[in-house]
């Protein structure tokens, strides 16, 4: 048995503010964008609640409750459920665990926070594309996730460093959702 002590690690002091409301519009847009795939986790799953109960979880936040223990622990049991499937299901369940977490996200400027932020929505547009009935073609998941967006959710957004694209899956679909997300900002204000 060691007894080394593990080291202290000291919080990271934030690099900007956001809000309350700005993270209610991350979570907004998550909880948007995994609403849309949701029913595919259930086809397949109709008595797992999991990912539900973590949408659930985040739609409440999002209409003003408090950031609670239950959103970490029912995003936890959504990505849980996801692994218990494949294809689609595991998906549009990654999503729904995405937008619970997504509530978690911090105001330090690290690519990888992008993920609280992209995630959700990149695995809701690979659900899209590999649903069994009626697979939407790349093009149109992403607009279908583009649409979700708000002018503030790309003000938080462009706070953050720029992801690099993957080179797999959902992690392909993130770096392509923030290059054109940010690329939207102007043309969202322009029409407005």
């Amino acid at each position: 048995m060691s007894t080394t002590a593990e080291p202290h690690r000291t919080p990271r002091v934030p690099d900007f503010e956001l809000t309350l409301n700005e993270l209610r519009a991350v979570t907004g847009f998550n909880v948007d964008c995994a609403r849309r795939v949701i029913a595919v986790f259930d086809s397949e799953c109709p008595h797992d609640r999991r990912p539900i109960e973590a949408l659930n979880d985040a739609a409440a936040f999002v209409d003003g409750g408090n950031r609670t223990r239950a959103l970490r622990v029912s995003a936890v049991a959504a990505h849980r459920a996801a692994r218990d499937v494949a294809g689609p299901a595991a998906h549009a369940a990654m999503a729904a665990g995405d937008a619970a977490a997504s509530a978690y996200l911090h105001p330090l400027a690290d690519a990888a926070q992008v993920g609280h932020i992209l995630r959700g929505p990149a695995h809701c547009v690979r659900a899209l594309e590999t649903q069994p009935v009626r697979p939407v073609p790349h093009e149109e998941a992403i607009a279908t996730v583009l649409d979700c967006a708000t002018s503030q959710l790309i003000e938080v957004l462009r706070r953050y460093p720029r992801v690099s694209a993957g080179r797999t899956g959902a992690s392909m679909v993130m770096g392509e959702l923030d290059r054109r997300l940010r690329d939207m900002l102007g043309r969202l204000k322009n029409s407005a």
